[in-house]
């Protein structure tokens, strides 16, 4: 099967998101134990909101990140396009 061709945005966007994933994770971590830092939880809103339109921008050129009602599906199911993210 020949490897499909992807644009450089592409990767940008996929990279974005790893990137605002990781600050997420690191700040849920920190407020577990810091639950009443202010700035740490307007940090954690900020990069939820990130994410949000990142996704939404990703999803609307390349397709669903998630299954189970986590992202939408365009006509005609687009489930089975290839790559999937974590295939490249």
């Amino acid at each position: 099967m020949k490897k499909k061709q992807l644009p450089k945005e592409y990767y940008k966007l996929l990279e974005q998101l790893q990137t605002v994933d990781f600050v997420l994770v690191e700040l849920t971590l920190y407020l577990d134990t810091h639950p009443k830092d202010f700035e740490a939880i307007n940090q954690f809103n900020h990069f939820a909101k990130e994410r949000k339109r990142i996704k939404k921008l990703y999803e609307s050129k390349y397709g669903p990140l998630m299954q189970y009602g986590n992202s939408y599906s365009s006509y005609p199911w687009n489930w089975n396009d290839s790559p999937w993210p974590w295939q490249v």
